[in-house]
């Protein structure tokens, strides 16, 4: 049977307030309490949704996200309360902070691209001359982002975010030291599994006055990985890391001309290309979780989602 991508859903439930179509998630809100998140087959780079979907992405994100966020509830309330499909999360509704917070651990990828530039500086954090390509920092870094709903995010700084008074200066520590403390616990099970926690960004929300963790963590849209035994050679020989990431995809676009730019075009997607970028993500799950991935095939995905979904709310509701 070949595997259709699900790059769109038009769902209505009981209760549903609204949709919002985001590049790759479809999220319902549901009577304005809850979260129902559909992680689609869309991908994204250079902030522009790519023409075809990936089979199993969707999936691959999703039960890694929600993975990690059952992880990591010791350091910090998060919003997911249930996992009804393969490709659903359901979670409170909160008030999203409109920063993405970014932590890095080494000069790789965007940051990299700044520093060749001349940039000494990155949102605001200076970084020491004579630095190379995926050098690791003497610590994490966190370089800030604005939250665009469509094109893209934006560099910004702490003291710009406390100035225009996105954020309250408490509120925006607290951030700090979540964003750290869950960066070293991901940092520290990747290592379990042979692998290096480059660079990953998190979302926060708040709920009934309290700081949540929302929307998905160290997933390979959200983050970028090392394999750690090849980091030091590879760097010592100045020769590309191998990694696991959307980065493969963002190169494979430069090399034929795509990034982003107003007037470019995107490249065809081949069979032959879609299904190497699906592997890769079934890989990186594997790598990270340390489990075989269960592909989770049916005939008609749309109607499983959606009877998974009204089966939970009724329950709910």
């Amino acid at each position: 049977m070949k595997i259709e991508a699900l790059t769109q859903t038009e769902f209505v439930f009981p209760k549903q307030k609204s949709v919002y179509h985001g590049k790759v998630r479809d999220v319902y809100n549901i009577d304005d309490q809850l979260l129902v998140m559909v992680a689609s087959d869309r991908i994204s780079a250079f902030d522009v949704v790519l023409p075809r979907g990936i089979p199993f992405k969707g999936q691959v994100l999703n039960q890694i996200a929600a993975k990690f966020l059952d992880a990591t509830r010791d350091i910090v309330p998060n919003w997911k309360t249930a996992s009804p499909d393969p490709m659903v999360t359901v979670g409170v509704l909160c008030k999203p902070f409109p920063i993405e917070m970014i932590v890095r651990g080494y000069l790789t990828g965007s940051s990299w691209r700044t520093y060749k530039s001349g940039a000494r500086e990155i949102c605001g954090v200076p970084v020491a001359d004579g630095l190379k390509e995926h050098q690791r920092f003497p610590k994490p870094i966190i370089t800030p982002t604005t939250k665009a709903d469509e094109g893209h995010d934006e560099d910004i700084s702490r003291e710009e975010i406390l100035r225009q008074g996105l954020i309250s200066e408490s509120d925006y520590t607290q951030l700090e030291k979540y964003a750290l403390a869950l960066f070293e616990r991901g940092t520290q099970m990747a290592a379990e599994k042979g692998l290096i926690l480059v660079d990953t960004k998190y979302e926060f929300g708040k709920k009934d006055g309290k700081i949540v963790l929302i929307d998905e963590i160290h997933t390979p849209d959200s983050s970028r990985y090392f394999y750690a035994d090849e980091y030091e050679e590879r760097f010592a020989k100045g020769e590309p890391q191998r990694q696991l990431s959307k980065e493969f995809v963002r190169e494979w676009l430069m090399e034929n001309g795509f990034q982003g730019i107003t007037g470019q075009t995107v490249p065809e997607m081949t069979d032959e290309f879609v299904d190497s970028v699906s592997e890769r993500y079934i890989e990186l799950y594997e790598m990270v979780t340390g489990e075989p991935f269960k592909r989770s095939v049916s005939e008609d995905v749309i109607s499983r989602i959606e009877f998974n979904i009204n089966n939970f709310l009724s329950n709910k509701l």
